[in-house]
């Protein structure tokens, strides 16, 4: 058991090295899109928020949704599901149980 234990202790500075190396890349591509993608908007980008609203409302109006290709239809789904699914995360996380609220 001692043997084992003290391969291991030899074994663990070359093994941590390779998890290193390995996440590296893959840490550096996460920060990059984190501080791209997860910034708040800035008031340069409330223009774009609002024309953006402006359109989703006037093609709602023109029923310009009854139009959509069924991939996008799917798509819309997809992030529809997505969307759902994290807030009824965030729900779970901050009520601090999968279960109903304490009443």
């Amino acid at each position: 058991m001692a043997k084992a234990l003290s391969g291991l202790a030899a074994k663990a500075p070359g093994m941590i090295k390779g998890v290193v190396d390995y996440s590296t890349p893959k840490l550096n591509t996460f920060w990059h899109y984190a501080r791209v993608e997860l910034t708040p908007p800035t008031p340069a980008d409330i223009p774009k928020i609002t024309t953006g609203l402006q359109s989703l409302v006037k093609s709602a109006k023109t029923g310009k949704w009854k139009q959509v290709t069924v991939k996008e239809a799917w798509l819309n789904t997809l992030i529809t599901a997505e969307i759902a699914f994290w807030f009824f995360v965030g729900e779970c996380i901050g009520k601090g149980s999968i279960v109903g609220y304490k009443v």
